[in-house]
């Protein structure tokens, strides 16, 4: 089909394919279902389809089930069947996708890091918990960083400058409002929980470069990046604040395109709750900001997550293109859900929605896309096709060769630590100690001169001694002399 990702097919009627159409690709979308309900197999379906039409992909491995997809499908027993079953079979065939595996923590994949200074203090403050005074010790931070050309690269760059800080707090007080001490102890001791967390591997150079995000192979399918996120899952800020900032370069980096025939790359956001748990309200406006624009960027942003209520109505309103799968209800919040599920998409006449949400097998859900003027098609019924690739994790010793040959692996793999804050500061603390101790030694010489120059010789005090004495005999003779006079 041209200018489509195929889907599935409507359930009980193959020759009803279900498609999203590229042009609407990047107006979004969600993939919502209950645990066990077959998201992660529409995922990579979809993430295979996006790449086979030539768009970059980006998603996140919570689970690492998706490490396969650089391998052909097994074609098990049950793929095959689905395939006959929704008049796929002559098109389905096994085959591997071009892939280039990430990982913070550099264990099952190229590291990837960023700098403090291109997290920025917003998404900082929200990765380290700050309340509003630490915030805003954190932003002087940065300001002072960018006036006195200290490069915030990694945590001891900010340690280093943080400790500076405390140290100029009166000077630095005056001119930038109050630098609380205190403030700067509690945003140490996060750092401090942050780097136990192991999220202090988050950042350093080489920084990640978007532009090796956005890659095709020389057949010209789009590498699907894949972000192991098993062990980074286990600290949801640090998962959150990574991804959001991601989503935040590619939006202010990347150049408006305008409409085109597909997208120019398409970002997976796995464990989308995450995103909104107990989240600011200035940060959702910012993220509703950025869902609603980055998609002149030519970019689509697609959440995954079990509830559609998981996401704000705000952002909601933004994704276009829906993939429900079946929920559970099992309490009057999940019935209610369920409901509000129901409602958002058009009726369809053969079905109830609301019954259908509760009653769909594994692998089958319910699909409205984007139609032509963007309107929102009638909701169909889908039974989801088999993936390409093969479905769950590749062997370690698999893995780790993939690695190894992956894009930009050499690019990326060694750490470098070149001259910045802590480096600056470092050498500045030695100057000033140097200056201090070179003051100290010319005062304490000064003072020795002084004492020098006080000192007699043995000589000195014996011709003092005989002039005091000739002096005072001359003055009792000049006395004596004066009142014998007198007395004549």
């Amino acid at each position: 089909m041209d200018n489509e990702l195929y889907l599935g097919s409507e359930t009980g009627n193959s020759e009803n394919k279900i498609s999203i159409n590229l042009k609407y690709a990047n107006r979004h979308g969600l993939i919502a279902g209950a645990t066990g309900t077959g998201k992660t197999v529409t995922l990579q379906g979809m993430a295979e389809g996006f790449s086979k039409e030539g768009v970059p992909v980006f998603l996140a491995d919570v689970k690492g089930d998706l490490t396969g997809m650089s391998a052909p499908s097994d074609m098990q027993d049950f793929f095959i069947e689905r395939a006959k079953t929704i008049g796929f079979a002559d098109e389905y065939q096994g085959y591997g996708f071009p892939m280039q595996y990430w990982d913070i923590h550099g264990e099952k994949g190229t590291p990837v890091r960023t700098t403090v200074s291109e997290m920025g203090p917003m998404l900082l403050s929200r990765l380290l918990d700050l309340n509003d005074t630490q915030e805003g010790v954190l932003n002087i931070c940065f300001r002072l960083a960018d006036s006195e050309g200290l490069l915030l690269l990694d945590l001891k760059d900010l340690r280093s400058l943080l400790v500076n800080m405390s140290a100029r707090a009166s000077e630095l007080s005056a001119e930038y409002g109050n630098v609380s001490t205190a403030s700067i102890g509690s945003i140490q001791r996060k750092l401090l929980q942050l780097e136990d967390e192991g999220g202090d591997v988050l950042f350093g150079e080489p920084a990640l470069d978007l532009n090796d995000f956005i890659k095709t192979d020389r057949e010209g399918m789009g590498v699907i990046n894949l972000l192991a996120a098993e062990k980074l899952i286990q600290t949801p800020k640090a998962y959150f604040a990574f991804l959001l900032w991601l989503l935040s370069e590619l939006f202010e980096n990347l150049p408006e395109v305008g409409d085109q025939d597909k997208p120019k790359f398409v970002f997976f956001f796995d464990e989308a709750h995450l995103l909104f748990a107990d989240t600011p309200k200035f940060l959702v406006e910012k993220i509703e900001m950025i869902v609603k624009l980055i998609r002149s960027k030519g970019v689509g942003v697609y959440f995954i997550t079990q509830s559609p209520d998981d996401i704000p109505e705000s952002v909601l309103s933004q994704l276009g293109n829906r993939i429900q799968h079946a929920l559970r209800a099992f309490t009057p919040k999940q019935k209610k859900a369920i409901k509000l599920a129901a409602e958002t998409y058009r009726e369809n006449p053969n079905f109830k929605v609301e019954d259908a949400i509760t009653e769909m097998a594994v692998g089958e859900a319910l699909v409205s896309t984007l139609e032509k003027k963007g309107q929102p098609s009638i909701v169909e019924r889908v039974l989801v096709r088999p993936p390409y690739s093969k479905l769950g994790p590749l062997e370690a010793s698999v893995l780790s060769a993939e690695i190894s040959k992956g894009y930009y692996h050499d690019k990326y793999k060694d750490a470098v630590d070149r001259e910045s804050a802590y480096e600056i500061l470092q050498k500045r603390g030695e100057e000033a100690a140097i200056k201090a101790e070179r003051e100290k030694g010319a005062e304490q010489e000064q003072k020795e001169k002084k004492r020098t120059s006080s000192r007699q010789t043995p000589t000195e005090a014996l011709v003092k001694s005989v002039l005091r004495s000739v002096g005072s005999q001359l003055g009792r003779q000049l006395v004596r002399g004066i009142l014998g006079a007198l007395k004549k």
